[in-house]
């Protein structure tokens, strides 16, 4: 078959329900990387929180962090197509400031390779591992650089309504997206960052044209990455809206190894 770029999710896709990839999928992607095929990494996760994914499964291509806005090869620091996208500065004080008229619990501030929070006290979830110390609070004084993202995480379930307040404050100078499995929470980037862009970069870097990708995914953050992908997968356990623009579906949810299942069908793998 000839050469595909795969560009995986990783929660709520490419992880199962515990964060973790199962002995399937591990197999079949590395099948897949044996067989000459590009398989990716786009993510909204940074990437102190992906890097254990990468290596596990051997990986040397590029890899798209906090949904589109950092896009880097960990395996080539010299990389040419590198590129970071970041907040102003002044947007994220301005946000935090007014962290409590908007309803938000609490705010995560990203830069490159560091982490910043509006409270001292990091959440107990699996977006923060626990070997992560707790971080500086977010002042003027410790953010000295334009950050890469903010993460909003709110008790409840009133996501879409802090979402809304967010925008109609801010209006177009941004992008929200929601992402995280079994722990949502909202991301903030740049205006006009999306996976999408990340996934175009290396196709192009590869030289490989937009009907040889594929896109796996399950939330709102994947929705332009599948639609950009000649064949954009969404997983049995993703939202309706994305399933009505995917390609395919598949046909088992990502707990049931659905992602290897998957490509084991489309490339006529020997299944276990």
């Amino acid at each position: 078959m000839k050469q595909k770029l795969i560009a995986l999710d990783l929660d709520g896709t490419t992880l199962n329900n515990q964060s973790l990839l199962s002995d399937r999928t591990k197999n079949v992607l590395a099948t897949l990387q044996k067989d000459n095929h590009l398989v990716m990494i786009a993510t909204g996760r940074p990437y102190r929180n992906s890097k254990e994914f990468y290596e596990t499964l051997r990986m040397t291509t590029p890899l798209v962090n906090f949904n589109g806005a950092l896009c880097h090869n960990p395996s080539d620091s010299n990389w040419s197509n590198y590129y970071h996208k970041t907040l102003n500065k002044d947007f994220a004080m301005d946000l935090i400031e007014q962290r409590e008229e908007l309803g938000i619990d609490f705010i995560c501030v990203e830069g490159k390779e560091k982490l910043f929070a509006s409270t001292a006290t990091l959440p107990a979830n699996e977006y923060f591992p626990k070997n992560l110390m707790a971080t500086q609070i977010t002042s003027k004084d410790t953010l000295s650089e334009n950050p890469t993202s903010m993460n909003i995480f709110s008790e409840g379930h009133n996501l879409e309504a802090i979402r809304d307040r967010i925008l109609a404050r801010y209006g177009k100078t941004i992008e929200i997206r929601t992402w995280g499995g079994t722990m949502p929470c909202l991301e903030i980037v740049s205006a006009g960052v999306q996976k999408a862009l990340g996934v175009e970069v290396v196709a192009n870097h590869y030289g490989i044209k937009r009907e040889d990708i594929l896109a796996f995914g399950d939330e709102d953050n994947d929705m332009e990455m599948i639609r950009y992908a000649g064949h954009g997968v969404v997983m049995q356990n993703g939202i309706s809206a994305l399933k009505h623009i995917a390609d395919d579906v598949t046909m088992h949810t990502n707990h049931e190894d659905g992602l290897a299942i998957y490509l084991e069908n489309y490339f006529r793998l020997q299944q276990p």
